[in-house]
């Protein structure tokens, strides 16, 4: 396997190391080395070859793109961590994998070595990519572990902050855990590149259908009445299933949408269907439900 290291922005070495102390120690390096190989650089303030060291460490790791993480320890405010990990002179580099530290050297380095010690983690395969790391914030989403979600989706952002499928992870995670002013935070403080991609801008349609069925739900009682009073009345059947998916009821908006496709499936040119669609794209492709009802719409659709 080729490894391309190779990096001309500037913007993109910018701060990429995360400050570690002895509060966040075993969640930034050892928890997180069982996902991707972790880079831990201790240096101190007085420490001239650290200078040197820490931007080229910062330009190699951000070239790989999120596939290798690199932390950062003042051993002068850390100093429990560097008698720890038995660190002597500076600077001192330790590369974490699976919990464990496996390899590091002590000195600068140049950074054509720097390159072939990363290179080496990646071709090893040691840690995980950047797309497992999505992969599994995915299944966690499919789960509805949306804490889990959160965390696989903020872990590819601390060492890829513009990867638009985990800022797009993120906000479909706020849509399902209901807090849209965040998502609606979340989404003004990008930037436009960012936010008119595919992948957000597609997350952005899901968050203002969530807001409408939430709003909706509020009339629950009411038009759970109506429908019951005139259960032919396919538009009062309609406004029932938005508001239930509003209220969280998925199964039975999608119930009703799937009976009302089975009497009329072209009704209001497709409405419901339509209106299933966005649900799925809401609820995510993967989740339980949506599987299922795929299943249901396609033998309905084309039997």
């Amino acid at each position: 396997m080729m490894v391309s290291l190779e990096t001309n922005n500037a913007e993109d070495t910018a701060s990429v190391g995360v400050v570690v102390t002895s509060a966040n120690f075993m969640a930034e390096v050892v928890e997180a080395s069982r996902q991707l190989p972790v880079i831990v650089d201790f240096w101190a303030v007085w420490c001239e070859p650290c200078r040197q060291l820490t931007p080229l460490l910062e330009k190699c790791v951000a070239a790989t793109q999120g596939k290798v993480k690199l932390v950062t320890v003042n051993v002068d405010e850390n100093q429990a961590i560097a008698a720890q990990l038995q660190v002597q002179s500076l600077p001192t580099i330790y590369v974490f994998v699976d919990g464990q530290p496996v390899d590091g050297f002590v000195g600068v380095k140049s950074a054509s070595e720097l390159e072939a010690l990363i290179r080496s983690l990646l071709e090893k395969g040691e840690g995980a990519s950047l797309e497992t790391l999505l992969a599994e914030a995915e299944a966690a989403f499919a789960e509805k572990d949306y804490a889990r979600a959160i965390g696989g989706f903020q872990m590819v952002l601390e060492n890829a902050p513009k990867n638009e499928v985990a800022i797009a992870g993120l906000l479909r995670c706020l849509i399902a855990l209901e807090d849209y002013d965040s998502a609606d935070a979340m989404l003004a403080g990008l930037s436009d590149e960012i936010r008119t991609s595919q992948a957000v801008e597609a997350v952005a349609k899901r968050l203002d259908f969530a807001r409408n069925a939430a709003e909706q739900a509020g009339d629950l009682a009411d038009l759970a009445a109506a429908v019951a009073a005139e259960p032919r009345d396919f538009q009062k059947r309609y406004d029932l299933a938005l508001a239930q998916f509003g209220a969280g009821a998925h199964a039975e908006a999608i119930e009703i949408l799937l009976e009302m496709i089975k009497e009329d499936r072209h009704w209001n040119e497709d409405a419901a269907r339509l209106q299933l669609l966005e649900i799925f794209a809401a609820l995510g492709v993967s989740a339980p439900e949506v599987i299922a009802a795929r299943k249901q719409l396609s033998a309905l659709l084309f039997s």
